[in-house]
């Protein structure tokens, strides 16, 4: 008789094949060497062990010997926590007395570094939330099939929304029709609206009107904590702000205020590329990937009559594509 295949999994706990190996030993009065050796939790938790007189079978502990090993272990290991608490204690005894004003116990900045950390911090302020949450994203955060972590953050959302929270999104007018951000709508239910604007500013979550996460780095494998309330009142002033310029687009969808012969999306363009922006620049901006700003770009210049850069930009001033629009 063989078990089934053993799956990994932690140190300090016995498994279902490991569990139904231990029955068989202890109804039988053993099992195979081969079969104990490939489900290792039974010897690491000392359940089985190889017989004296025949190391090619392994003999069960009795059960109760087997828990009186195993609590005696646990207890060990409460035992050096509390002293290990008691070593923490008496090193920041001495440091106590520095940091017994408010300001010192609710730091106002703090910076956290990785990305799943990042994730972690945003949904344990969620969890407690029931308000508000406003939040800005430049680019489409995840694309392709859903993900664990998808799956996770849009059910995160739901429960906030279902606590009586509202959730106010902008984005720029390049993700209007991306699939994974209009997905997310048609799953989502409850006090939800998203808006989008030519251009928005780098990521921004804010939680309730006391806690905002923005990034501290390119690559938005660093983010930087706000709490003080001066930043957030802010932070919350810009956003409603921009909130106020944008366009709708869930759950009741504006028709994008058009600035003359050109898309919307090819005066956002316009306009970077006025400024002198390179196209790097300009897709990082309008949270589109640099091939597709470049496709953008070369129809903007097709229509215009462009042959060059330098020319583009002047014939977009001529055309008078930007002063159309104000």
């Amino acid at each position: 008789m063989t078990s089934p295949a053993h799956e990994g999994h932690g140190a300090e706990e016995l498994c279902a094949t490991g569990a139904a190996l231990y029955e068989r030993a202890l109804r039988e009065g053993g099992v195979s060497a081969p079969e104990a050796q490939q489900v290792p939790c039974t010897a690491d938790l000392g359940l089985l062990q190889p017989a004296v007189d025949d190391p090619e079978r392994w003999e069960p502990v009795t059960p109760l010997v087997a828990l009186q090993r195993l609590l005696r272990r646990s207890a060990e290991r409460v035992a050096e926590d509390r002293r290990r608490e008691e070593r923490l204690a008496e090193t920041f005894a001495s440091f106590l007395p520095y940091g017994t004003s408010a300001a010192a116990e609710t730091p106002t900045l703090r910076l956290i570094s990785g990305k799943d950390r990042i994730v972690r911090a945003i949904a344990e302020e969620l969890a407690g939330a029931g308000d508000q949450l406003l939040a800005i994203h430049p680019r489409e955060g995840h694309v392709g099939p859903p993900t664990p972590e998808y799956e996770l953050a849009l059910a995160r959302d739901q429960a906030f929304l279902d606590r009586g929270g509202r959730i106010r999104t902008l984005y720029p007018h390049t993700l209007r029709h991306a699939p994974t951000v209009l997905a997310r709508y048609e799953r989502l239910t409850g006090d939800v609206e998203a808006r989008t604007l030519d251009e928005v500013t780098e990521r921004l979550i804010l939680v309730d009107g006391a806690v905002a996460f923005v990034p501290a780095n390119s690559d938005r494998s660093l983010a930087l904590e706000v709490r003080h309330p001066a930043l957030i009142s802010y932070l919350a002033t810009a956003f409603d702000r921009l909130w106020r310029l944008a366009t709708p687009m869930h759950p009741l969808a504006a028709r994008l205020p058009s600035p003359g012969p050109v898309t919307p999306r090819q005066h956002a363009i316009a306009s970077l590329l006025v400024e002198g922006h390179t196209d790097a620049v300009i897709a990082d901006r309008l949270g589109m990937n640099i091939r597709t700003a470049r496709e953008h770009i070369a129809k903007l210049a097709a229509a215009l009559g462009s042959n060059s850069r330098a020319q583009l930009g002047y014939l977009i001033a001529r055309a008078g594509i930007l002063d159309r629009a104000r």
